[in-house]
C-alpha cells in the first residue's frame, strides 16, 4: 500500500477527482510538453458528464496559464476508465503529441499505459487481515503500525492535517450566505450549531457532528481548503467526528493524530483493494470509505481491540452497501453536504454496536470491500456520478 500522505491531500474542492486530479494531469503533461503553440484537452465519461458542475474545465485552464487551451466535453463516447482525460499538444512542424490519463480518485492519476500509480509502497500488507495479524504478533496498535512502516515523520504530517481540518470546521462555520453554482443552496453549517431546540442529549450530538460536517462540505462547495479523507466530497465526516469527540472527552491534539493514522490505515485498505471514486464505484466508496476511516479512528480514541476497530469499519462500510453518487447539476451539493453528516453521525453508532457485538460478528472488513467494489461495478453508470439518474434526475430547482 502507498503512504498516507497519498490519501490525506490537502487541496481546494469542490472534488478530488474532478478538480484536483485534472490539475495534477496538466502538470504531468505540460512536464514533458511545455512548449507546444496550443493545447487540446477532451473530458470523457464522469468529467464529460459532471465537469461543467465541478469545474473542471475552469481548473484545468488554470493550471494552463497563460497557455492557449480548449477544453471539450466529450460525452459520448464510450472510455476504459469513467474519469478520462485525453491531452493534445499542437506545434507547428510536428506531431500532435498526446497523452491520456485517470483521474482515479481522491487527486490520484495515472497515465494510461503505465498501469503504475504514483508514489512507492510503504506497507507491505494490502489487506485488514494481513495487517490485523501483522499487527497482534508485535502487539501492535494500527497507527503504530503506520509509524513503523512510514517513520514517525508521518506523525508530523499527520498534525498538519489535522490542523487543516480543525481550520476548515472554523471557517465554515463562521460563513454565511448562498453556495456558488445556482442551485441556491444556503449555508446551513451555523445555523445548525447555535440551535438550541434540542429534545435529548443524543439530538444535541447529532446536531452538533452534523454542524461540523455541513461546515466542512460547505466549505468543499465553495473552493475552500480540505484534506481528502478520502476524497474532497468526503472531507467533512472524519473531522466532524473527531473534532467532536476532543471536545467531548478533552483528547489530545497526539491522541487525534495516532486516530488519523488508524483511520488512514482503513482509507488504505479500501483504496488499494477496490476503489474510492464516485465515478468507479457510487457514493459508496466516497461516504462508505469516509464514515469507516471515522469509525476507526472514534474506535481508536477509546482504546478499543483490533478486532473491535475492524468491526466498527465493517458496519459502517457494509450499512453505505449500494449508494449511489447522484449530485444535483453536477455539484458537490445536493445531496453530498448532508450525506458527510449522516455519515459522522453513522460512524459514531457503528462504534457502538461494536462496543457489544464485536465478538459476535460474521463479516469481516476485507469482505465488504470486496462486495462494495463488485456493487460498484454492477451499479448503472447513471448512478454513478455522470448526474443523469437518481436525485440528479428527478429534483426540479
Amino acid at each position: 500500500m502507498k503512504s498516507l500522505r497519498h490519501l490525506y491531500k490537502i487541496g481546494v474542492g469542490p472534488s478530488s477527482s474532478h478538480t484536483m486530479g485534472p490539475v495534477k494531469a496538466t502538470e504531468r503533461f505540460l512536464s514533458e510538453h511545455d512548449d507546444c503553440d496550443s493545447y487540446t484537452v477532451t473530458l470523457m465519461g464522469s468529467l464529460a458528464m459532471t465537469g461543467e458542475g465541478h469545474g473542471t474545465d475552469a481548473a484545468i485552464k488554470r493550471a494552463f496559464g497563460n497557455r492557449p487551451v480548449e477544453v471539450v466535453f466529450d460525452k459520448q463516447t464510450k472510455c476504459v476508465h469513467p474519469n478520462t482525460m485525453e491531452f493534445v499538444g499542437f506545434k507547428e512542424g510536428c506531431a500532435p503529441q498526446r497523452m491520456q490519463i485517470f483521474s482515479i480518485g481522491g487527486g490520484d492519476i495515472l497515465i494510461a499505459g503505465e498501469n503504475i500509480s504514483e508514489g512507492e509502497d510503504v506497507y507491505k500488507q494490502n489487506t485488514f487481515e494481513e495487517i490485523k495479524n501483522y499487527c497482534k504478533k508485535r502487539d501492535l496498535r494500527l497507527w503504530q503500525y503506520a509509524v513503523d512502516c512510514e517513520g514517525k515523520e508521518i506523525l508530523d504530517y499527520m498534525r498538519q492535517i489535522w490542523q487543516v481540518m480543525q481550520n476548515c470546521i472554523v471557517e465554515g462555520l463562521s460563513a454565511e450566505g448562498v453556495l456558488p453554482g445556482g442551485l441556491n443552496v444556503q449555508r446551513r453549517a451555523k445555523k445548525l450549531l447555535n440551535e438550541q431546540s434540542d429534545i435529548t442529549r443524543h439530538t444535541r450530538r447529532d446536531r452538533i457532528v452534523a454542524s461540523y460536517a455541513f461546515a466542512v462540505g460547505e466549505q468543499n462547495a465553495s473552493g475552500g481548503t480540505v484534506v481528502t479523507a478520502p476524497t474532497c466530497g468526503s472531507s467533512g465526516v472524519l473531522p466532524a467526528v473527531l473534532v467532536y469527540a476532543k471536545q467531548q472527552q478533552d483528547y489530545s491534539d497526539g491522541d487525534i493524530c495516532r486516530a488519523l493514522l488508524t483511520a488512514g490505515i482503513v482509507g488504505n485498505v479500501v483504496k488499494t483493494n477496490a476503489s474510492i471514486s464516485g465515478a468507479e464505484c457510487g457514493c459508496q466508496a466516497e461516504i462508505g470509505t469516509a464514515c469507516a476511516m471515522a469509525a476507526a479512528a472514534l474506535a481508536e480514541l477509546y482504546q478499543m481491540s483490533l478486532d473491535e476497530i475492524e468491526y466498527s469499519a465493517e458496519v459502517a462500510l457494509e450499512h453505505q452497501l449500494g449508494l449511489t453518487c447522484d449530485p444535483v447539476n453536477g455539484l458537490v451539493q445536493i445531496p453530498c453536504i448532508e450525506r458527510n453528516a449522516v455519515g459522522a453521525m453513522r460512524a459514531i453508532n457503528a462504534v457502538s454496536l461494536a462496543t457489544f457485538l464485536a465478538d459476535s460478528r460474521k463479516i469481516s472488513f476485507d469482505t465488504v470491500v470486496k462486495v462494495m467494489y463488485e456493487t460498484g461495478k454492477d451499479i448503472s453508470e447513471k448512478y454513478r456520478e455522470t448526474s443523469v439518474g437518481g436525485l440528479a434526475k428527478i429534483y426540479k430547482r
